[in-house]
């Protein structure tokens, strides 16, 4: 009997979502009318309704005139709520601005634009899953951003399914909502993991081959830090001792500084090769450092500054990621199997 139940549930909930799917389309731009605002009772509502219905009984039972004045106010009262209620969303226009960026178990925000029709929108709550924003006010005519904070669970594109539009104003009794389907996604990073020491199978050329030593020797060098040297590879206590900031410099190294490279870690999984990547385009940008970025199928020239380094978050991002598409049932898009040699193919782990 309970897996008829939850096959019935399912059943519903599906047929549901579909009925909503075409009665709402994808669109980052949503005007709400009777086409698309639902409107119930509240629990109180609910109770409100059970305790008028108790009183009209009950003022029939003794034919006093004063139950039922008293029942018909309340009545009046609740009807009006409910063009109130529904008046609040009717002609209220909202507008996906901009979709956020975020690394992976943070929250994304997403920034909103509301404005009013003739009518102002009083209590106007945007929720999405456990997430919600404060209650907000917008007078007729006038617009309003609204910044909606969405929980992201892996790297990749994210586009909520549904960001849900309630108010409950006035008394409580009413709720009217509606819900926008965005088009357009956020993009979340992998989240960044201390990288082991590794180095890059990327080569800057004769100058980087005349600079490194003969093969085959593994003793360290000790040398003044210059720029793109790993921050594991200082020697902290040394400098903590003399103030002097150097690196170990092992003879026999390939690969250049400049350089970071998927193809360094080649005993972890490709989610944490992504994640420690991450780690290093962040202590990169921390320190002004020029890099560039070597994955599989795409190259990012060495470069520094702050649009380079969110350049190259966005694409650790993305790699082997395709974007929601409106056929996908995933909440937080989509993610396909690759393998390290084709971008379009498998990939393994999880962050």
């Amino acid at each position: 009997m309970t897996g008829l139940s939850d096959t019935m549930k399912n059943l519903f909930k599906n047929r549901w979502s579909r009925w909503i799917n075409r009665r709402i389309p994808r669109s980052d731009l949503q005007t709400f009318s009777q086409k698309n605002i639902f409107i119930l009772p509240t629990g109180a509502g609910v109770v409100f309704g059970l305790l008028l219905f108790i009183m009209l009984l009950t003022g029939i039972n003794y034919q006093n005139s004063l139950i039922y004045l008293t029942t018909f106010l309340l009545g009046a009262v609740f009807v009006g709520a409910m063009h109130q209620t529904h008046r609040n969303l009717a002609g209220l226009e909202l507008t996906l601005v901009q979709p956020g960026e975020g690394f992976a178990g943070d929250d994304i925000p997403f920034h909103f634009r509301l404005r009013a029709g003739r009518d102002d929108a009083i209590a106007i709550l945007l929720s999405c899953e456990e997430s919600c924003h404060a209650p907000v006010h917008v007078h007729s005519g006038q617009a309003q951003d609204v910044t909606l904070p969405v929980h992201s669970a892996h790297r990749g594109y994210l586009r909520p399914d549904r960001i849900r539009i309630e108010t409950r104003f006035p008394f409580g009794l009413l709720k009217a909502w509606s819900w926008v389907r965005p088009v357009s996604a956020g993009v979340v990073f992998p989240r960044p993991v201390p990288a082991p020491e590794a180095f890059s199978t990327v080569d800057d050329g004769e100058e980087s081959a005349d600079a490194r030593s003969v093969d085959g020797n593994d003793h360290a060098d000790i040398r003044p830090w210059r720029e793109g040297d790993l921050s594991q590879r200082v020697q902290w206590k040394r400098f903590a001792r003399t103030g002097q900031m150097v690196v170990a410099d092992w003879e026999g190294e390939q690969g250049s500084p400049h350089w970071l490279d998927f193809n360094a870690y080649p005993g972890a999984d490709h989610e944490l090769r992504l994640s420690y990547l991450a780690f290093l385009v962040n202590e990169r940008g921390k320190s002004g450092a020029r890099f560039g970025l070597n994955l599989p199928g795409q190259v990012i020239e060495p470069d520094s500054g702050p649009a380079h380094v969110a350049r190259c978050l966005r694409v650790l991002a993305t790699w082997g990621e395709e974007r929601p598409r409106d056929a996908t049932t995933e909440p937080h898009g989509t993610r396909k199997r690759r393998s390290a040699e084709s971008p379009q193919t498998t990939k393994e782990g999880q962050v």
